[in-house]
């Protein structure tokens, strides 16, 4: 028998939605990954920090810069649940999934200011599409 889950079951996180001047949204190409995985900018939520502090963290870590102004906060939590054998895996088998806070930003940079090769990079290529 499953037990109910609660909020403490799935890893706070925060996705990021990244708009050019012409409307494009920002995607990159995970490192990690076999074949062609892409995904927005998206992270966790470190301790004492709020979801938007997260949310432009992140944007920073994985796009190497922090350019972009924020425009809306989506409403509510989204939450999805990872596969039984990868609960066991990932973040040391302490969550079954992830609950994230989407933000809709306006990249305010040129293409020239965003640099994927961070301190520690999680994406071998990006566009806008």
């Amino acid at each position: 028998m499953t037990r109910a889950r609660n909020d403490d079951d799935y890893r706070p996180g925060v996705g990021i939605i990244l708009l050019n001047a012409k409307d494009r949204v920002f995607v990159a190409q995970r490192i990690d990954s076999p074949g062609p995985a892409w995904q927005m900018p998206q992270g966790g939520i470190d301790a004492g920090e709020s979801p938007q502090e997260a949310a432009l963290r992140e944007l920073e870590e994985e796009t190497g810069t922090a350019l972009a102004e924020m425009l809306h906060e989506m409403p509510g939590w989204f939450y999805y649940e990872l596969p039984d054998a990868l609960c066991q895996s990932l973040w040391g088998g302490r969550f079954c999934g992830q609950r994230q806070r989407w933000f809709i930003l306006r990249f305010t940079g040129t293409d020239a200011d965003i640099n994927i090769a961070t301190a520690h990079p999680e994406f071998s290529a990006w566009r806008w599409v």
